[in-house]
């Protein structure tokens, strides 16, 4: 199932949150809670106030347990620029564009969460798996240079 959060207006340009929103797409909640923590930029605190939002609806509205959760997407889009005017030399002005964006934030329970161990029992099988391919094809081209090869008649004028 399906849990979402959206904070709009947020005062701070789409550019700078989406470099935050990158870090945590994928992570499970807690990995991702750790990660805005530690990371110190504006964006971090804003994605992180929409994650705990996204996860107390998920516990409170869909009764979803919050070990299982997993950031699906995190989506950061355009909201709103307020534009002012600053005095420059000679009667002139210039405009200062303070850029707004909405963070949205899904969770998810639906999506395994992949661990070192699950990574590295992945990992084996499919080493096991190629290794052997190989034996088999080995003795697949054995048999092949077995054969003996035609010889091409030779053209006679």
């Amino acid at each position: 199932m399906e849990v979402r959060s959206t904070y709009k207006y947020a005062r701070i340009s789409p550019f700078k949150v989406r470099e935050v929103t990158r870090a945590i797409q994928g992570l499970p909640v807690s990995a991702a809670l750790d990660v805005l923590a530690f990371t110190p930029k504006k964006a971090a605190f804003l994605v992180g106030k929409t994650l705990k939002s996204a996860v107390a609806n998920a516990e409170n509205n869909a009764n979803l347990k919050v070990d299982g959760l997993v950031v699906k997407e995190a989506v950061v889009g355009e909201g709103p620029t307020i534009r002012r005017i600053m005095a420059r030399a000679r009667g002139s002005a210039s405009r200062i564009l303070k850029r707004t964006s909405h963070i949205r934030i899904v969770l998810t329970d639906e999506i395994a969460i992949e661990t070192r161990a699950t990574r590295k029992a992945k990992r084996k099988a499919e080493e096991k798996a190629a290794k052997g391919s190989q034996e088999g094809g080995a003795a697949k081209s054995e048999k092949k240079s077995a054969k003996p090869k035609k010889k091409k008649a030779a053209a006679t004028k």
